[in-house]
C-alpha cells in the first residue's frame, strides 16, 4: 500500500458513473412492471448493493486503504428509452481519496442490474465506467458540481 501517513485529512469526495444499454424488449418489460423482476425491485436493488460495495471496496481491490465512508449516494436515471446512467459519488474525511469507491457503487450497482434483468436478456451493455470528478486531495478532477446527483 501507498503511505498516506503524512498527508493531512481533508473532506475527499467523487463521483463516477456507468452507462447500461438496454435491449428494447427489456426497457419496455421494466417500465412496464416499474422496474421490478421475479428477483425483485431492480433499481432500489442495485442501490443497496453499489453502496455495500463502496463501503467494502478495500476488501475487494487489494492496495486500497480501508475508509469511512461518510456519504455515499447512488442515482440510476433512465436517460433515453434504452439507456440507463449510474452515478455514484462517496465523501468522506480522511487522508485518501475515494475514487475507487465511486468507481465500485457504480459498478456493482450496473452489476446488479444486469443480475436482475438477464432473465430477459443477456443481450445488455455496461459501458462507460468512469470518474467523473474528485475533490480535496492533491489534485481535483473534473469541474466542481459538473454532474452532480442528486
Amino acid at each position: 500500500m501507498v503511505g498516506v501517513g503524512a498527508k493531512p485529512v481533508t473532506h475527499r469526495s467523487a463521483e463516477a458513473q456507468a452507462r447500461m444499454q438496454l435491449p428494447a424488449a427489456v426497457a419496455r418489460a421494466l417500465r412496464a412492471t416499474g422496474h421490478r423482476t421475479a428477483k425483485g425491485p431492480v433499481f432500489d436493488t442495485a442501490i443497496i448493493a453499489g453502496v455495500m460495495a463502496a463501503k467494502r471496496t478495500a476488501g475487494i481491490i487489494p492496495f486500497c486503504h480501508p475508509l469511512p465512508i461518510e456519504h455515499c449516494t447512488i442515482d440510476i436515471r433512465a436517460v433515453s428509452r434504452n439507456q440507463l446512467r449510474i452515478r455514484c459519488r462517496v465523501e468522506t474525511h480522511h487522508k485518501t481519496g475515494v475514487e475507487m469507491e465511486a468507481l465500485t457503487g457504480a459498478s456493482i450497482a450496473a452489476l446488479t442490474i444486469y443480475d436482475m434483468c438477464k432473465a430477459l436478456s443477456h443481450e445488455i451493455r455496461i459501458s462507460e465506467l468512469r470518474l467523473l470528478r474528485k475533490s480535496g486531495g492533491r489534485r481535483d478532477v473534473g469541474r466542481r458540481g459538473a454532474g452532480r446527483s442528486r
